[in-house]
């Protein structure tokens, strides 16, 4: 036959989809064309195929060879059309005789040698290729972590060779093969390095880190420097719940798209993002001209730690309070729109006063508020969790009293979120108004006491509901089934920054 036809996937965001791949081969004069929107990337494969099949004792057709990519308006990069369009060739060309491509997909960028290397964004592409049932030949590499991918059918290849053997029904390759890691994140790892019990008092900011962990609640550390802020950020992951598959595989997604590597021994542990802040709003949130993910896609299921709060440029700050309330960015260019997940928690740090401490009486409280007027209003109105580290005294420096360690804290968290996934499955500060109204319910008392408080402290709506939220957390993590006025209290207290900039107005 002079005429075949292969299936491979594109890239569009977190999307892949379907590429249709044409091999016609007819008489004239002998030339290769590749047509249907590719990028220099896929123009050059033509070489990187002529050689690999010569290299692979295969003929490369004296014709005039045609490749269509379709659909054709579908912008087509990268080199993972390489073995589609080698089978397709090897197809139309006669010199392998299988009538049954409509149930594989091939990715791989073919080596002149003939050998298959691996792709970016190989999870998207296989859990695409599931939902359709498909079969899918991928790089030996990418193999173990397409096996993370339940129900996805694979055969895993070192070589173009190896996939004509296999299609030729001569040398059959191994399908779905089984790797050890497969439960390896249920294993006890060993003590991370970052654990809780090194942290010398500040049982307030350990109070609030627990129950940032328990509800997903986003949260800000205020203080001097040297008040253990950042130690605290560093050892939230240690006590935050494993993911579950499905938000390991979105998060492990992600990293395949940007080409990033998985840690496939402990894929469930959840991932922590500490961007510069010099970064710029693209590398934080997402873009290019072909949109990419930026750091808070990144940070997907796990922690977004921007340390130094008012150094990051206000703009790039304002960036981040629709992801906060939606959990997903959506970049938009003139040719086309690609949306990322961004369900992160945020924890952020800052100093109270440009000179380190506003007691120092080296700021005025016109230059501190100048300072702090870098982080907008709206932003902060985001942050349900908002805490003051005081400067530790050499006493509790010099203590050798061992605090409680991450995995003890861990416990509670555990606990409080299997109660949460129960009621309502979401964490309390996914829920919505609605949500809030059903799961949330306060009493008279408490509906007095808390009508009162945020008159007196002007709180915004969100404000408020974000409080119940935290009250919420906070009864889970108690073991209550109702929220009462103890936890409303404790809710209450955890709003320093406010406070803070209210102090400063008066004087």
């Amino acid at each position: 036959m002079s005429f075949a036809r292969t299936f491979s996937r594109a890239l569009l965001g977190m999307q892949a989809p379907e590429v249709v791949v044409e091999v016609h081969l007819s008489n004239g004069l002998p030339s290769f064309s590749i047509v249907g929107l590719p990028e220099t990337s896929v123009k050059e494969s033509k070489d990187r195929v002529r050689s690999a099949l010569v290299n692979s004792n295969f003929i490369f057709p004296d014709s005039r060879i045609t490749v269509n990519l379709a659909p054709a308006d579908l912008p087509k990069d990268g080199g993972r059309f390489d073995l589609a369009i080698a089978v397709g060739i090897l197809l139309a060309s006669g010199q392998m005789q299988n009538t049954d491509m409509d149930n594989y997909e091939f990715y791989g960028e073919l080596a002149l040698s003939g050998e298959v290397r691996t792709v970016r964004a190989i999870l998207p592409s296989i859990m695409a290729a599931t939902s359709v049932n498909r079969c899918c030949f991928i790089p030996q590499v990418d193999d173990e972590l397409a096996s993370l991918i339940e129900n996805a059918n694979r055969k895993a290849i070192t070589s173009l060779q190896e996939v004509w053997l296999d299609l030729s029904g001569q040398q059959a390759l191994p399908f779905n093969q089984i790797y050890n890691n497969e439960n390896m994140s249920n294993v006890e790892s060993p003590q991370s390095e970052f654990d809780l019990c090194d942290v010398k008092g500040q049982q307030q900011g350990k109070r609030a880190l627990e129950i940032a962990a328990a509800g997903s609640h986003n949260l800000l550390f205020l203080g001097p420097p040297g008040t253990g802020k950042s130690m605290l950020a560093q050892r939230m992951t240690g006590i935050m719940s494993e993911m579950t598959n499905s938000e390991a595989l979105e998060t492990a997604a992600v990293y395949s798209i940007t080409g990033q590597q998985v840690n496939l021994q402990n894929w469930k542990k959840r991932p922590f993002r500490n961007p510069h802040h010099t970064c710029s709003a693209v590398a934080l949130v997402g873009g290019s001209s072909t949109p990419k993910p930026g750091e808070i896609s990144l940070s997907h299921n796990g922690i977004l730690f921007l340390d130094e709060l008012p150094e990051f440029d206000r703009k790039v700050l304002d960036s981040l309070r629709e992801p906060m309330e939606t959990g997903k960015v959506m970049i938009s260019r003139a040719a086309r729109q690609s949306e990322f997940p961004a369900r992160f928690q945020l924890i952020a740090a800052l100093n109270p006063s440009p000179t380190g401490c506003h007691t120092d009486k080296r700021a005025s409280p016109d230059q501190v508020l100048k300072y702090l007027s870098k982080i907008s209003g709206p932003f902060i109105d985001r942050i349900d969790l908002q805490v003051e580290l005081p400067k530790l005294s050499s006493k509790k420096l010099q203590s050798q009293e061992v605090g409680e360690t991450s995995k003890q804290v861990k416990n509670r968290v555990d606990t409080a979120r299997k109660i949460q996934l129960n009621r309502q499955n979401k964490a309390n500060a996914h829920l919505t108004n609605k949500e809030i109204s059903k799961y949330c319910i306060l009493d008279e008392k408490s509906l007095s006491y808390l009508a009162k408080v945020s008159e007196k402290l002007g709180l915004s709506p969100r404000s408020y509901h974000r409080i119940i939220k935290v009250s919420r957390t906070i009864a889970d993590l108690n073991s209550c089934q109702h929220i009462d006025i103890a936890h409303l209290k404790e809710a209450l207290s955890y709003r320093c920054f406010e406070r803070f900039l209210a102090q400063l107005a008066k004087v």
